[in-house]
């Protein structure tokens, strides 16, 4: 783009949008709330691991944002030789610009001993459970937590407590060495998981129950309930790696899923049984027994939570205990629980069917906010996904429409390259449609606001050595949530989902965080098996990503980059007042010395 192109460009931005001023975040301004991640030794799962943490444990602490208010939360990276971001898991379009956390997406990452203020706006509508974890590596092992907004007004059904659980994956390799095996040549996989924590509490594989020195860290977690209450548990996947299913004990028909991925409420759906993927939430109440059902089972406290992985080489399998107890104390008298002799449930290897065209939304969207029908689509994109040998590095590598995506793919963020370069920096419409959807100049997707997009993702079965093998896949979209339309095995045919949406009368939910099912280990060398379908009506101009959510397949390149809109309708802020967030270190990246200047993008008085 010529010099005076580029001129007009962000002239016609600054006269469309007023001229703020920045200000200075010193002493006097307060974060509502603060993260400092560093890295030390932490007890965990039986053993002792180097990690990230988040004011000094994993997961970190639990955040709470008011909804429809501005939120500041300040994240330092006190780590001494890594980068660090923190995105938002589930909060689509309710960052400021370069908040996202999507490292070298939307913002620079956070240099080592550095700061980042980062500015949060949840509507009204936005009242739920998600979560914040590391978007740099794979830190999100154990730098995450959870993230829960509070409901502006009543909420639709009535409960006594909640219980936050929050899923993670425990691997005794250091996250560095995990990234550089994943990138090696010759590659060298991560293994499987060695364990499975509930709200970082978990036994490793090949531990008991209390074999550790920090036997708090080393049993098996404890859920406690009251007897007759109703609990509102707020499930969460931050799993590396694990795909879930569970079960309770002598439990069945009591957990009733009433909301998903964050602010969608659904019609209440009752399952026997719990799944969740990486990146996943589900709120959902829980009917504890009354203590007449307690007696008439002799006055048992203890239930197993019996859960396992699935759709993986190895099957990993722990427990959780349901506790109940009227004392005073009984939070603090917790004895050691040992596993069963007998595992109470032999868990489905069926995870492909679990609540598929089943949730549904609780309130009517108005006229045209809806689930898009087929005959309201206007484009297509089909993301046919695999496994692949890199012709360029010898790297094993996973790709999107032949497209591999990692932190190191650009030399600067794509969001700051458009402010930069205007024009310039943005994928070509044309250029996309011609290539499956991405502009092979500057290596990201392209959508424009008024598109009604359906995205299908394809799986494959590996290209890599033409081994055939087939792979689920958390996809995770960040920007805007879109409706999941349904999953199937084979190739996606979209009129024969059509029709059988009609047929059952299925208005599907707003999600952010699907999964690509597999239908068989393996489908024979780029083979398709098994689809996912999203519709999207596009509306948030922005830098987004689509990408796999196992932390593994991110490292070697499943991640994709979209931009939406001209490089006018992203670029939000003047120029004169984002130069801060546009070089590495740059000067809204406080310090000990140095207190850095914002921009404060939303209007307090407007939230």
């Amino acid at each position: 783009m010529r010099l005076g192109s580029l001129f007009t460009l962000l002239t016609a931005a600054l006269v469309e949008l007023s001229s703020g001023t920045l200000t200075t975040h010193d002493e006097t301004f307060q974060p509502d709330h603060i993260l400092r991640v560093s890295a030390k030794n932490i007890s965990v799962a039986c053993e002792t691991r180097y990690s990230a943490v988040i004011n000094g444990t994993s997961p970190g602490p639990e955040l709470r944002l008011p909804a429809g208010q501005v939120t500041w939360i300040r994240v330092y990276n006190d780590m001494l030789d890594a980068n660090l971001t923190m995105h938002w898991h589930g909060l689509a379009m309710r960052m400021a610009p370069f908040a996202d956390g999507s490292v070298f997406a939307s913002q620079w990452p956070i240099p080592p001993g550095h700061f980042f203020d980062y500015e949060v706006s949840p509507t009204q509508e936005d009242g739920g459970t998600y979560f914040y974890h590391s978007h740099v590596g794979m830190e999100a092992l154990t730098a995450y937590g959870p993230l829960i907004v509070n409901e502006y007004g009543a909420y639709p059904h009535y409960y006594d407590e909640e219980r936050t659980l929050q899923w993670g994956d425990y691997f005794n390799q250091t996250d560095k060495k995990i990234e550089h095996g994943l990138e090696a040549v010759p590659f060298v996989w991560s293994g499987e998981t060695n364990g499975v924590l509930l709200n970082g509490i978990g036994v490793g594989l090949g531990h008991t129950p209390g074999t550790s020195d920090n036997q708090s860290t080393c049993s098996f977690p404890v859920i406690n309930v009251e007897p007759g209450k109703i609990y509102r548990f707020r499930w969460i996947g931050a799993t590396a790696l694990s795909h879930l299913v569970m079960q309770l004990e002598d439990h069945l028909d009591r957990f009733t899923i009433v909301q998903v991925d964050g602010g969608e409420f659904t019609k209440p759906v009752t399952v026997d049984r719990m799944q969740v993927g990486s990146g996943q939430r589900f709120d959902v109440l829980f009917r504890a027994k009354t203590a007449d059902e307690l007696a008439n089972e002799g006055n048992k406290t203890d239930y197993f939570m019996q859960f396992e992985t699935r759709e993986r080489p190895t099957v990993f399998r722990s427990y959780a205990v349901v506790r109940y107890s009227t004392k005073p104390d009984w939070r603090q008298s917790i004895p050691e629980v040992k596993a069963p002799v007998k595992p109470p449930f032999n868990l489905t290897n069926a995870t492909y069917d679990w609540l598929e065209y089943k949730l549904t939304p609780l309130y009517e969207k108005k006229d045209g906010q809806g689930m898009p029908t087929l005959s309201e689509i206007t484009r297509r994109v089909t993301l046919d996904t695999w496994q692949v040998g890199s012709e360029k590095t010898n790297q094993t590598i996973w790709v999107m429409n032949n497209l591999t995506w990692t932190m190191h793919t650009f030399q600067r963020p794509m969001l700051v390259d458009i402010y930069q370069r205007g024009e310039e920096a943005m994928p070509n419409y044309e250029a996309a449609l011609e290539n499956n959807g991405w502009d092979p100049r500057v290596q990201a997707f392209a959508a424009m606001p008024g598109e009604i997009l359906e995205i299908v993702l394809q799986n494959h079965g590996s290209l890599w050595n033409n081994g055939g093998g087939v792979d689920v896949h958390p996809f995770h979209a960040h920007g805007q949530h879109y409706y999941d339309i349904g999953s199937g095995n084979g190739t996606y045919d979209a009129e024969a989902n059509e029709r059988k949406i009609q047929s059952l009368g299925y208005e599907a939910v707003q999600r952010d965080t699907t999964m690509l099912h597999r239908y068989t280990s393996n489908a024979g060398a780029g083979v398709p098996s098994g689809w996912r379908a999203w519709r999207i009506r596009v509306d948030h101009p922005g830098v987004w990503m689509i990408h796999c959510h196992t932390l593994q397949h991110m490292t070697m390149g499943m991640q994709s980059v979209w931009a939406v809109g001209t490089a006018q309708e992203i670029i939000a802020i003047p120029f004169t007042e984002s130069e801060g967030y546009l070089t590495y270190g740059g000067s809204v990246y406080g310090n000990e010395t140095y207190a850095p200047k914002y921009p404060h993008y939303f209007d307090p008085s407007q939230s």
